[in-house]
């Protein structure tokens, strides 16, 4: 979770609920969409954003943010690592470059 630029918090989460697991990337999306429309609680759903790799982890580093997560479209969810998603951290950005000092990967 960390701040957005308007002081609003963002944090990323993906829900799965017993058979979804078995549900394609899109299809949890979509349900997850639709679950927040319909609990007006003030959360909304933040859509994907589809490109190349290098291109979108450069513009994500220019804007200081910690990196990307890239996920297969079609991936089924599996709890731990997986091929199918991949983490590529900005070694510039703040929280990383504290990860990297306090070494918490140990």
């Amino acid at each position: 979770m960390g701040r957005t630029a308007s002081g609003g918090l963002a944090g990323y989460s993906m829900v799965v609920v017993g058979a979804m697991r078995r549900d394609p990337l899109e299809v949890r999306k979509a349900t997850l969409r639709s679950m927040l429309a319909k609990a007006g609680l003030g959360l909304r759903f933040k859509e994907h954003l589809e490109g190349d790799g290098p291109t979108v982890f450069a513009h994500a580093c220019k804007m200081g943010l910690e990196g990307i997560v890239s996920k297969r479209k079609d991936s089924l969810y599996r709890s731990g690592r997986s091929p199918d998603w991949l983490k590529m951290k900005n070694s510039a950005a703040p929280a990383v470059k504290r990860e990297a000092e306090e070494d918490w990967a140990r």
